[in-house]
């Protein structure tokens, strides 16, 4: 009976730890969405653009970077607002930019940047190549 009962409360153990896991894991997952699933969207979500124009701001007031992202696939622009830290010194070269927010407000409120550059692995193949004896 003993044995049972401990087998038992290691079952619920087991499943408790699962499930706090699982949950909390799923609170991290930020999925990849379009700009008009992004305006749709309440929760925390991740959008990919093209910076336009090449150009950006910071608030004088609230320390914010300013900016525009632009969707390739729909031409659709979206306003962001960044304030999770400074500027990425490669920001106006980059080839894409993703924004990781909320969108409220007619912005999207971005708490995190990340900054995708290809010309820093330029080359980079090339020079695969010739230790391959290409």
């Amino acid at each position: 009976m003993i044995k049972k009962v401990r087998i038992l409360i290691a079952i619920v153990i087991v499943i408790v730890f699962g499930y706090i896991a699982w949950s909390s894991f799923s609170q991290q997952m930020t999925p990849y969405v379009g700009f008009r699933q992004a305006r749709a969207s309440a929760r925390t979500v991740q959008v990919i653009g093209l910076l336009v124009d090449g150009h950006s701001e910071i608030d004088p007031t609230t320390g914010a970077l300013k900016f525009s992202l632009l969707e390739q696939e729909t031409n659709d622009r979206m306003e962001v607002i960044y304030t999770g830290g400074p500027k990425p010194g490669n920001f106006e070269q980059a080839d894409k930019i993703v924004a990781i927010g909320k969108f409220e407000n007619g912005v999207f409120h971005s708490s995190q940047l990340l900054v995708k550059c290809p010309s820093k692995y330029q080359g980079m193949e090339n020079d695969g190549d010739k230790d391959k004896g290409v």
